[in-house]
């Protein structure tokens, strides 16, 4: 499971012309799920997400989490995350989870989420998704 976050000053993620799901300030968060992904990887990511100090104190310094600073947290499903890029020209996706399984890990990893802090939107698992941000730093990390 590869967790892509990136500090936003704001996000959003649109389906068919509609806007499912939207933060200001807080943390885009692109999820990958692979073969082999299990619900205690959904926890753990969960966990160190909403608690990963990437958001500035009075100081400057990265010290702060997204609850800490009443961030939103928007979480889209991105299965390209997944690829195989070391050769070719071309990217692999056979280490990516099937679809059905993908879906269910996703799903899993929102509610754990959802569950530890209530300022979550999501997009839509599977859909042609326009995502818009602002990358605020810019600040991204890979959690895995």
């Amino acid at each position: 499971m590869k967790v892509l976050v990136q500090r936003a000053k704001n996000a959003s993620v649109e389906v068919e012309g509609e806007i499912i799901g939207a933060i200001e300030h807080g943390q885009m968060v692109l999820v990958g799920i692979e073969k082999g992904d299990s619900e205690e990887d959904t926890q753990r990511l969960a966990d160190k997400l909403l608690k990963y100090r990437m958001f500035s104190d009075g100081d400057g310094k990265m010290n702060l989490n997204v609850q800490q600073v009443s961030g939103g947290v928007l979480l889209v499903s991105q299965f390209t995350l997944a690829a195989e890029t070391k050769k070719g020209l071309r990217p692999g996706f056979s280490t990516a989870a099937v679809p059905l399984e993908g879906e269910r890990l996703f799903n899993d990893f929102v509610s754990k989420v959802r569950a530890q802090y209530p300022k979550v939107e999501t997009g839509q698992f599977g859909a042609d998704m326009k995502v818009s941000f602002t990358n605020d730093g810019p600040v991204t990390f890979m959690l895995d």
